[in-house]
């Protein structure tokens, strides 16, 4: 049986969804003023695999991944491009689909943007004003009022004295208490005409916190199996979505909450101050897209995610050789994976495990050296099968041993030109022209392979 680490228990619990073979599960996803960074490609990748996992074990899934279109950063961006917001957002979220196709991620059932649900969330917040939560403050803002919800702070653990010690909240001198966060926020007169919205508090937008638990409510219900993100949203934005959603209409609100780990950059956090912060375009121009992903998958998602550039070579190799054994031995006739199959059951004990995709991984290795023993097609198709579910895998072999960047072939190396100049070398018994030729493609990274009959293949090294 499926077993998921529920942030909010601190504890692996029995996964048993709301309605029985339904799954409804959110992820907050990007805001988008810029290009999506390393961190979002593993939020991507982990929910994708998370969700291609659920399907697979024959569970229905409405899988809701939201867009933020409007917020201070996407407000502040547009002006000082000299654009609209709605031009600014709609290129960058063509260049997050983009991101999200290359690395091989499905596009979820619903991708609501928060423009579109202005009017659930001021619903929402109507219900909290109505019951005791809400209030205008002296600057127009409505705000939550934190210390008025009972159990405020069980996602992260801390205590209200805790939590107003931190650093991290924002200090007002018109809010009740420090902790109270933005519901609805009062427009700026300078500010553009595009982000506001009238409302019974009179013209504004909407805060961050309030669009998740609106456009949850409309796509999944007051109630739902799974919400998920980075551990980086888990306090406040998704200690807030608690305490509004459950404030609004006084039931749980989300049965379990996953959050992927972080992700570091040569064992230091990854930040623009630091100098260490990639976009998903920075890494395509060196890696293979499916390298990227596999190496997101290679960590559990909830441990810390190292990124280098060693990573990423190693993963590459490693990708490489499961890849081989596919290219060796052909996969006979599509067939459905046979569950039976010791590794086959060894990968599904690792997914059903927290959804355990390093373990799932390594059942795929050996699955592999069977391959290469045993030469057989039927234990072939069983690696492709198992490897499509992560989303890997899927492509023709010796079209990914060829690639290179972006997924990119040779480019501007001529490599069958070489081969066949180092073939004639050998004919005519020029073997020190045929291994320089051979160590001209190897400085280009092209590995030559001398097969059975005369035949040299080639692939990436």
């Amino acid at each position: 049986m499926l077993q998921i680490y529920n942030t909010l228990s601190r504890r692996k619990e029995p996964f048993r969804p709301l309605v029985p073979g339904r799954v409804g599960m959110y992820v907050c996803g990007m805001t988008v003023y810029d290009y999506c960074h390393i961190g979002h490609a593993r939020v991507m990748v982990v929910f994708d695999a998370v969700q291609r996992w659920l399907r697979a074990s024959g569970l229905d899934v409405v899988y809701v991944r939201n867009i933020t279109d409007i917020d201070d950063k996407i407000i502040r961006r547009a002006v000082e491009n000299g654009e609209t917001i709605s031009a600014l957002t709609a290129r960058f979220i063509a260049a997050m689909d983009e991101d999200a196709a290359a690395l091989g991620v499905q596009k979820p059932d619903h991708e609501p943007r928060a423009t579109q649900y202005v009017p659930q969330m001021l619903s929402l917040i109507g219900k909290l004003e109505a019951n005791g939560l809400a209030y205008r403050a002296a600057d127009g803002d409505v705000n939550f009022s934190v210390r008025d919800f009972p159990g405020y702070g069980r996602l992260s653990g801390k205590s209200l004295d805790d939590l107003r010690a931190g650093e991290r909240v924002e200090v007002n001198s018109v809010k009740r208490d420090p902790l109270d966060f933005v519901l609805w926020k009062r427009t700026k007169d300078d500010e553009p005409a595009e982000s506001r919205w009238e409302s019974p508090w009179g013209r504004g937008r909407p805060g961050w916190h309030i669009e998740c638990s609106a456009m949850s409510a409309a796509l999944l219900g007051e109630q739902f199996d799974i919400h998920g993100g980075g551990a980086d949203l888990q306090f406040p934005h998704h200690e807030n979505e608690i305490a509004q959603s459950e404030g609004a209409h006084r039931h749980t609100f989300v049965n379990t909450w996953m959050h992927n780990g972080f992700v570091r950059v040569d064992d230091e956090k990854m930040s623009k101050s630091l100098g260490n912060f990639f976009t998903i375009r920075d890494v395509l121009k060196k890696y293979d897209p499916e390298v990227i992903r596999f190496f997101i998958l290679r960590a559990h998602y909830r441990s810390p995610l190292n990124y280098s550039d060693a990573h990423l070579d190693d993963a590459r190799g490693a990708l490489t050789r499961l890849y081989t054994a596919l290219k060796s031995v052909p996969p006979a006739a599509a067939a459905p994976i046979d569950w039976e199959e010791g590794h086959a059951r060894s990968f599904r004990a690792a997914m059903d495990d927290d959804f355990n995709t390093p373990v799932a991984i390594a059942a795929l290795f050996d699955l592999a050296t069977e391959v290469n023993r045993s030469a057989s097609t039927r234990l072939s198709g069983q690696l492709a099968g198992l490897g499509a579910i992560l989303g890997l895998l899927g492509r023709d072999p010796q079209a990914f041993l060829q690639s290179g960047a972006g997924g990119a072939a040779a480019g501007a190396v001529d490599v069958d030109r070489m081969i066949a100049e180092r073939s004639a070398a050998k004919k005519a018994r020029d073997f020190a022209r045929a291994d320089a030729i051979r160590a001209e493609l190897l400085a280009a990274g092209i590995v030559l392979e001398d097969k059975p009959g005369g035949v040299t293949e080639w692939r990436r090294a």
